[in-house]
């Protein structure tokens, strides 16, 4: 007869056995460290069942205080089910953000954890009511994140929900309908932060109002308040609402506020309410991070009133802010401000400039301006300066990449292609010759002669790249995790809510030296997770790639855009080269015109063994169905294919249904869509897509200072 607990004095023997070392005369502390590396669900499912000293240690509060379910795509009804059978009542903090996958009655499960303290369903599916009968039975709740969604109605919220709502210190709220959502049951709120993803029109296409319904329009309760966020997603319905978030704070603005961000794209106006609150501010509040929609700065007198304590994050994306008025004003002249870890000033195209009246934005950075930020922030840890032209001019050492060598603490760098040339090699004119032919824009499509990348290639563009200031900044940035290199007019083919982007504008005349060799320097980053390398238009090869690959084996997240000439696809073979070698990578998005998705390219990718999202966007590009379904069938991790090619609708609609059918029962997180990038309907498909794949891969975006660090647990 099977006996349980023999099996478990089986294994226990024998852990480690082969080497002489047995795992299990490790202390106990020891071996909670290295268990505290498996995910929770692992340990009390699988690992729990090894021994009986690991059943126990499995079960120790240091590991089941904490469950984060946040991508695991192999989560499904019965694994939550049983997770919370055996340690619900132990759990404290517990992350579900992204598991759309899970049905609401799935959801149901977690009542069981009686002593929740912080609580993220953002992404999970739930009704009034479910969200009304899970919170009445968490008392202890202070941190809550969920969606208020379509037919999301407060007034079915019990009594005892509105008791524990009022409790919440911490809400995330991420709106899908004009709704005031759980926020005026929040009485006691300290942090609040919103995401408006609401549409501008429904899908029956009626045109939707930013109105709250009647019954909406209780007061929020804002008099605890320290952090505001407010991200704002395309459209003007978004702002109608947001406008009405921030009305009551212009009434009477929290005297403990220290954090006041609101992240809107394009043009929103200053109302009258808004002045009130700016101007509230200024007189009340001392802050630690602030971020303003780009035409509530510009041109005014703001940021000389506002008061700064320790400030620890700014972003001033897409403002006109002159790099005088920035170190004057922000920096107080170029005083120590060794509390910033984070600063955004994308899109900020005179930030580096001493005036900005009569400077065009091609003309060269004041050196002494970006010399007195690195001295001034010098702890700085994420800093995005992309989408704008930073040119430096001659001058020993006062470029701008070996001013932000100094910067050693860096773990997040955004850059536009052209501010990393070397002045020396700007100023000579590019070589025009078949092998360095760059179209400027995407025009009819010529046959050019390419030159086929080789093993040496890597060699001499290592040589090459070891005598580039961008190879000295990358040397003296050794823990450098995210790296972004950008086009500064690079726009990609699908932007959010609108059809796809037929047409793009050339490169700026000072990146067209940009190649092979500053890829290459990057191999340099041991550390780098995620890259993202944008409208780079002198690629040859792509042999800077391979060196990437062989060397920088943590990475993680890959994004390639635009590189080389248009009207062909001059990396693929370095490219399969480097997938051979990224055995840790798990999410790909590759945007290029002409791509050619087939069975080499898929079985190259093969060898990414973690890969878990992929998503390939090209305009006239072409797909190989059975390569698809093979890499599908071999590459077990992926549980995201986002593919918007050139194929006809009926081509892709196949596909996509030939996945689900082969693969949807043994992944329950499977994400496809496949669909013709020019098509009419593109929008319409875009927005069933799982916000989380949505916003982290699929659209492209600046993504380094995008938040002020630790926004969220």
């Amino acid at each position: 007869m099977f006996d349980p607990g023999q099996e478990m004095l089986s294994a226990e023997s024998s852990v480690g056995d082969s080497n002489g070392i047995n795992l299990m005369e490790f202390s106990d502390e020891i071996l909670l460290h290295i268990l505290s590396y498996v995910p929770c669900m692992d340990l009390v499912l699988n690992v729990k069942r090894t021994c009986r000293k690991l059943a126990t240690l499995c079960l120790d509060k240091s590991l089941t205080h904490t469950v984060l379910l946040h991508k695991d795509y192999q989560v499904n009804k019965d694994k939550v089910k049983q997770l919370m059978r055996e340690i619900g009542r132990e759990i404290h903090q517990l992350d579900m953000a992204g598991c759309y996958w899970l049905n609401s009655s799935t959801i149901d499960h977690i009542i069981r954890c009686k002593n929740l303290v912080k609580l993220n369903l953002s992404g999970c599916p739930l009704t009034s009511l479910r969200l009304s009968k899970l919170l009445s039975a968490f008392q202890h709740l202070r941190s809550l994140a969920i969606d208020v969604n379509p037919g999301f109605d407060a007034s079915q919220l019990s009594s005892e929900c509105k008791a524990t709502l009022s409790r919440v210190l911490e809400l995330k709220q991420t709106l899908y309908t004009p709704s005031y959502g759980v926020v005026p049951c929040c009485t006691s709120l300290e942090k609040l932060l919103l995401y408006f993803e609401i549409l501008d029109r429904s899908r029956e296409g009626f045109i939707l109002s930013g109105q709250l319904m009647v019954g909406e329009s209780n007061v929020p309760h804002y008099q605890n308040l320290r952090v505001f966020y407010a991200r704002l997603a395309p459209g003007y319905v978004n702002q109608e609402v947001v406008r009405l978030y921030l009305a009551v704070l212009s009434d009477r603005t929290p005297e403990n506020l220290h954090a006041f961000l609101i992240s809107a794209p394009g043009s929103f106006a200053e109302s009258g309410a808004t002045k009130n609150l700016l101007d509230s501010m200024a007189r009340n509040v001392c802050l630690d991070a602030l971020q303003l929609p780009k035409s509530w700065i510009n041109g005014s007198g703001l940021l000389q009133h506002l008061k700064f304590n320790n400030p620890f994050y700014f972003s001033f994306s897409r403002c006109t802010l002159s790099g005088a008025h920035l170190i004057l004003r922000v920096i107080n002249g170029g005083k120590d401000l060794k509390s910033l870890t984070s600063l955004n000033l994308s899109g900020c195209i005179h930030c580096l400039s001493s005036d900005s009246l009569f400077r065009k934005a091609e003309d060269d950075i004041d050196s002494s301006i970006l010399e007195s930020l690195v001295v001034s922030c010098c702890n700085l840890r994420h800093l995005n300066l992309s989408a704008a032209h930073h040119h430096s001019s001659e001058g020993l050492g006062k470029h701008l990449c070996q001013l932000l060598a100094r910067l050693r603490h860096l773990l997040s760098l955004a850059l536009p292609v052209c501010s990393i040339t070397d002045v020396t090699n700007s100023d000579r004119p590019p070589v025009r010759s078949v092998t360095n032919v760059v179209p400027q824009g995407l025009g009819k499509k010529i046959r050019i002669a390419v030159p086929t990348y080789t093993k040496n290639f890597l060699e001499l563009s290592s040589q090459k790249s070891q005598s580039s200031v961008f190879w000295t900044l990358l040397k003296n940035l050794l823990f450098l995790k995210h790296l972004e290199l950008i086009g500064s007019s690079f726009s990609s083919a699908m932007p959010r809510n609108e059809p796809a982007i037929r047409n793009s504008l050339p490169p700026c005349s000072r990146a067209q030296s940009v190649g092979d060799s500053e890829v290459a320097a990057i191999g340099q980053l041991t550390f780098l997770q995620s890259l993202t390398l944008a409208q780079l238009p002198n690629i040859l090869t792509g042999s800077g790639l391979v060196s990437i690959g062989l060397q920088c084996q943590h990475l993680r997240t890959l994004s390639l855009a635009n590189l080389g000439m248009m009207g062909k696809v001059v990396y693929m073979s370095a490219l399969m080269d480097m997938l051979r070698h990224c055995k840790c990578l798990r999410d790909l998005r590759l945007e290029q015109p002409y791509f050619s998705a087939n069975a080499q390219f898929f079985q190259a990718l093969s060898h990414c063994s973690s890969l878990q999202r992929l998503c390939i966007i090209s305009r006239s590009g072409t797909l190989q169905s059975d390569a698809v379904m093979s890499f599908m069938a071999n590459c077990r991790e992926v549980i995201m294919c986002h593919m918007f090619m050139g194929e006809s609708l009926t081509a892709c609609k196949n596909l996509q249904q030939s996945i689900l059918r082969s693969f949807q029962a043994d992944r329950p997180a499977l994400n496809v869509v496949i669909f013709p990038l020019l098509h009419e309907d593109l929008t319409e498909v875009i927005r069933d897509v799982p916000m989380m794949h949505l916003d982290e891969i699929t659209l492209f975006k600046s993504r380094v200072a995008e938040e002020p660090p630790n926004l969220w647990w």
